[in-house]
C-alpha cells in the first residue's frame, strides 16, 4: 500500500480496536505496524488479533509489521489496611518485606532486589512518580524513608528505582512465557521492557533465535547511560518518554529523545518515539495544537516511526488518531524545511562497498529525475542502509522473504514487495521496474535506480548499482545478463 509520507505509524491493538473492520480501516488510515500489548489480554486474545491483522495484510496485498510489547518486571508495593494512605511532606515511611498491610507509617515492597541495590540518598517513585521519596538508611530487607513529595498511596502502585542499576532480568518468567508464544506466532518484531544494558538484550535474542527482531525500549536512565552498547546490541529502539519522564527531569527528556534519534539513524537501526504523541485523542476526535507540533517534531528529528498507544487501543476516535498523524506527517515531509534538517544531519557512515553503493544512489536520485530507489535484499540490511540516506525519493525493498518485507514495514520510507528468488540481474532489473510501475511509483517513461548483489540470495553482497528504464523493452535490449 503506497503511502504518500516516510515516517511510519504504529498502533496498538485492544478493545478499542479488536475487529477485523477496525483493524484494516486503520491500515488503510496510516498504520503500517500493530503493536499487542502483552501487559493486557490472554494469549488466546493476542493470537486472535494476529490472525486478523495476516489477513488484512493478505486481503490487501501489503506487508504489515507485527510489535509484541513485553511487560517486564512489575515492581509494586503491597498492600494497606485501609486501601490507601496520605503521605505528607516531611514524614517518615518505610518499605520492607514484611507482608503485613501497610499503614500510614510502612507498606510491604515485595522486592528483595531493590534493597540488596540501594544506598543512602537513593529516590524511590511511587505512582508515576507522583510520590517521591528519599531514603534516609537501608539494609537487605528495609528502607526509611523521608516523604520528599506527598500524595496519595494505594494498593499495588508502581515504584520506580531511577538512581540505582538493579539486579533484575528484563524478562520475567511471564515475559519468557510471552516472548516463545508470540514468536511461535510468527510476530516480527519484540519491544523489551525494563533495559539496563546490552546483556538485557542479548538474552531476549538468544530466547528469540532470530525468529524475531529485538527491538529496546529505552525507559530507563541507566539505559540512557548505556545507549551505545544497548543500540549495538539491538536491532532497533522505542523512546519510551512516558516511562523516561518519571525517573528523569521531564526538561531532560526532549534533548534525550533527539540524540537517541540521531544515534540510531546513524546506526541504520530503525527508532519509534512513543507515549502521549496524542492522549487528548482518547477522549476527543481532534488533538491539541501541542500534541500536533510533538508529532511533527519528532518527524522533523528524523524518527523512523511515531507510535498511539491508548488512542488507538482504547481510545473513542482510533482511526481518527491514526489519520491525523498520517495527515501531520505529509505536511511535515512536505515542507522544504523538513528536507533541509534531514539532510544537513546526515554524515557519511561506513566504510564497506554497500555504504557507497546505497550512497551513490542517493546522490543520483538528488542530482536526476529517477522515481524511485529499488533495493534487492535478503535480510533487509541494504534496505535499512537506503532509508539511513533519507533519500529524497521512495524507497522500493525487494525481498522474497516475507518476514523481511514485514519488519521493513517499521523503516523509514521503505515501501516493502515480496518478489520471487532472482538469479540473474537482468531479471531483477525486470522485477523492480514491474514494482515501480504497479506501485504507482514510476511509468513507462521513467527511470529508477535499481541495487542489488551478486551472487544473488546471499545476505551482505550488495555490490551493483544500476539506472535502468522502466520499460522492459529497454531493459531486455540493453542489459547484460
Amino acid at each position: 500500500m503506497k503511502r504518500q509520507r516516510n515516517v511510519k505509524i504504529v498502533a496498538t491493538l485492544g478493545p478499542a480496536s479488536e475487529t477485523y473492520e477496525t483493524i484494516r480501516a486503520l491500515h488503510e488510515a496510516g498504520a503500517d505496524v500493530f503493536r499487542l500489548n502483552m501487559s493486557h489480554g490472554s494469549h488466546p486474545e493476542i493470537a486472535e488479533k494476529h490472525k486478523i491483522i495476516r489477513q488484512v495484510e493478505q486481503d490487501l496485498d501489503s506487508p504489515i509489521a507485527i510489535l509484541a510489547d513485553l511487560q517486564g518486571p512489575k515492581l509494586r508495593v503491597g498492600v494497606f489496611a485501609n486501601g490507601s494512605e496520605d503521605l505528607v511532606e516531611g514524614a517518615s515511611f518505610r518499605l520492607d518485606l514484611d507482608e503485613a498491610e501497610g499503614d500510614l507509617t510502612r507498606v510491604c515492597l515485595p522486592h528483595p532486589e531493590i534493597f540488596q541495590a540501594l544506598k543512602a540518598g537513593a529516590s524511590l517513585l511511587v505512582n508515576d512518580g507522583k510520590i517521591r521519596l528519599k531514603v534516609e538508611d537501608c539494609g537487605e530487607n528495609f528502607a526509611n524513608c523521608t516523604v520528599i513529595i506527598g500524595g496519595t498511596i494505594s494498593n499495588r502502585k508502581g515504584v520506580n528505582v531511577p538512581d540505582v542499576l538493579l539486579p533484575l532480568a528484563a524478562l520475567s518468567e511471564k515475559d519468557r512465557a510471552d516472548l516463545e508464544f508470540v514468536c511461535d506466532l510468527g510476530v516480527d518484531w519484540l519491544a523489551l521492557s525494563f533495559v539496563q544494558r546490552a546483556k538485557d538484550v542479548f538474552e531476549a535474542k538468544d530466547l528469540a533465535d532470530g525468529r524475531a527482531s529485538v527491538l529496546s525500549k529505552i525507559e530507563k536512565p541507566q539505559a540512557v547511560e548505556q545507549f551505545e552498547e544497548i543500540l549495538d546490541a539491538s536491532d532497533g529502539i522505542m523512546v519510551a518518554r512516558g516511562d523516561l519522564g518519571v525517573e528523569l527531569p521531564v526538561a531532560a527528556v526532549p534533548p534525550i529523545q533527539k540524540r537517541l534519534v540521531r544515534k540510531c539513524r546513524a546506526a541504520a537501526k530503525p527508532v519509534i518515539v512513543a507515549t502521549q504523541m496524542l492522549e487528548s485523542m482518547i477522549e476527543s476526535p481532534v488533538p491539541t495544537r501541542a500534541e500536533v507540533s510533538d508529532v511533527a517534531t519528532a518527524i522533523y528529528e528524523g524518527t523512523d516511526a511515531i507510535m498511539l498507544s491508548a488512542e488507538s487501543a482504547a481510545g473513542s476516535y482510533p482511526i481518527e488518531a491514526v489519520t491525523t498523524m498520517d495527515n501531520v506527517a505529509k505536511e511535515v515531509e512536505a515542507d522544504p524545511t523538513y528536507t533541509q534538517i534531514v539532510e544537513s544531519s546526515r554524515k557519511a557512515r561506513g566504510d564497506t562497498v554497500a555504504d557507497a553503493i546505497v550512497a551513490a544512489a542517493r546522490e543520483i536520485a538528488e542530482k536526476t529525475e529517477i522515481k524511485a530507489i529499488c533495493c534487492f535484499t535478503q535480510s533487509g540490511t541494504t534496505a535499512l542502509l537506503t532509508a539511513r540516506e533519507r533519500p529524497r525519493v521512495p524507497i522500493i525493498a525487494l525481498t522474497p522473504r516475507s518476514s523481511t518485507a514485514r519488519r521493513l514495514a517499521l523503516s523509514w520510507g521503505c515501501n516493502c514487495v515480496v518478489t520471487k528468488d532472482q538469479d540473474r540481474f537482468k531479471g531483477a532489473v525486470v522485477n523492480a521496474a514491474r514494482a515501480a510501475r504497479s506501485g504507482g511509483f514510476a511509468t513507462v517513461t521513467d527511470q529508477i535506480a535499481v541495487t542489488a548483489g551478486v551472487p544473488f540470495n546471499v545476505p551482505g553482497t550488495t555490490n551493483i548499482l544500476r539506472v535502468a528504464p522502466c520499460d522492459e523493452r529497454l531493459i531486455y535490449s540493453t542489459d547484460p545478463e
